[in-house]
């Protein structure tokens, strides 16, 4: 399964400059754990970190132009670092399986003269096999919508300056490489992994494409879960959670046993809950029913509380039979009841860690009962500074914090009293 092992975001709201992991030249740095929490008082960016993956997602699916005005973004100006001129950057560095040589991508986006978005620049390194040192050889290099692709391994090259892409055409022109190709987009609003991505020729861009393309970023609610939708099994879960009993119908069909796993789970964290199907309606419409001990009618998802369908939401998405590789969830916490924050924790940690096929998981919170469930490795501190932008450090970088957990002091309880505060 591929992860995520590292990510830089510079000009993007209020994260004017951050990285979470390792990075390609930055290899001393520890990678981002199989769960990773970000934490941080109310203000300090959590969304805006979490809507970085929902923007690479929008960007690579619908064009960066689009991208920038979706889900209330507001447009480039508005998402562009206040006060900062220069382009928006994403560097992300991850890895297809524990054995593969890790991938860059590097992607930067910045207004024409008509104040349209454009993707400015697009790169993608990995090392060459058998490569110990030096710098990663781009097999993809994009400059306004023009540039370079090599399909096999290809020759290496000086990369220790800014690129130039005359540079590279003057290089193909003297390998006379049929590895290497000239590229031009029609349109360069458009990322280059997105149209080089869906051909054959180029397996590598093409399973970075795929691996964006299955992120699941949470937007559940559960008024969404609590719709009608028509009737008929579906695969997966959906990001609002509208299919839920679409979803109950497939896996009572399909996987019976790994769907009875999920109703004994929810029964030790729901107490009363023995029973959860399906109803069809007369006008095809599916209707989720909840049985509960105490009564002999059942409940439906419109009478449940928002607590237990969102339980019940997150544990049936760690089910699926074919886990989405990224899975990024902001503030599960909401309308759950305390006690049940570490468990769900715990779950979600299982998920990332237990299962071969297991998603990366990703997470923001301001609960710290969900954050005793966790290690100093897997807990990022989002904060802002003093100029108003924030920054990000991991918690286990504090030796005192790793100290007072390695002695039984929860971690949640040490940000309560203010232990993870800058010092």
């Amino acid at each position: 399964m591929a992860k995520i092992e590292g990510i830089r975001v510079k000009n993007f709201r209020a994260l004017k400059d951050i990285t979470l992991g390792r990075l390609w030249n930055q290899q001393q740095s520890e990678p981002l754990t199989p769960m990773t929490v970000v934490i941080g008082k109310n203000g300090v960016g959590k969304s805006t970190l979490f809507d970085v993956f929902g923007f690479l997602a929008d960007a690579l699916k619908f064009g960066v132009e689009e991208a920038c005005d979706l889900r209330g973004r507001g447009g480039f100006e508005k998402i562009r670092s206040q006060g900062q001129t220069g382009s928006i950057e994403f560097d992300v560095y991850y890895k297809e399986d524990g054995n593969a040589r890790p991938i860059t991508y590097e992607m930067s986006i910045n207004v024409d003269t008509a104040g349209r978005p454009f993707v400015q620049k697009e790169r993608l390194r990995q090392r060459r096999k058998n490569q110990r040192r030096g710098w990663p050889f781009s097999f993809l290099v994009l400059n306004d919508g023009k540039g370079v692709v090599w399909k096999g391994e290809g020759k290496n090259i000086d990369e220790d300056k800014e690129f130039d892409i005359d540079d590279f055409l003057e290089l193909l022109l003297k390998e006379e490489s049929k590895e290497t190709e000239v590229v031009e987009l029609a349109d360069k609003r458009k990322l280059g992994i997105a149209t080089l991505g869906s051909l054959k020729q180029h397996p590598r861009i093409s399973a970075f494409r795929q691996f964006i393309e299955g992120w699941y970023l949470s937007y559940f609610t559960p008024n969404s879960a609590r719709s009608l939708p028509l009737a008929g099994p579906q695969k997966h879960l959906n990001i609002l959670g509208d299919n839920i009993g679409n979803v109950v119908q497939f896996m009572e069909r399909e996987h019976p046993a790994r769907f009875q796993k999920v109703l004994d789970r929810i029964a030790k964290k729901i107490p009363g809950i023995n029973k959860i199907d399906t109803e069809k309606t007369a006008d095809g419409r599916l209707l989720l029913r909840f049985n509960d001990k105490g009564f002999h009618d059942p409940f439906y998802a419109q009478q449940m509380s928002d607590g237990t369908l969102k339980v019940f939401a997150y544990l049936l998405l760690l089910e699926d039979p074919t886990p989405p590789p990224f899975l990024c969830i902001e503030e599960p916490e909401n309308g759950l009841y305390h006690k049940l924050l570490e468990t769900l924790a715990r779950e979600f940690r299982n998920h990332a860690t237990g299962r071969k096929d297991g998603s990366q998981v990703f997470i923001t919170t301001h609960q710290p009962y969900f954050v005793d469930a966790l290690e100093p490795n897997e807990v990022w501190i989002l904060e802002k500074g003093t100029n108003g932008f924030a920054t990000i450090r991991r918690a286990s970088d504090d030796e005192l914090v790793k100290n007072m957990v390695a002695e039984g002091l929860p971690l949640g309880g040490l940000w309560y009293s203010d232990y993870l505060d800058a010092r």
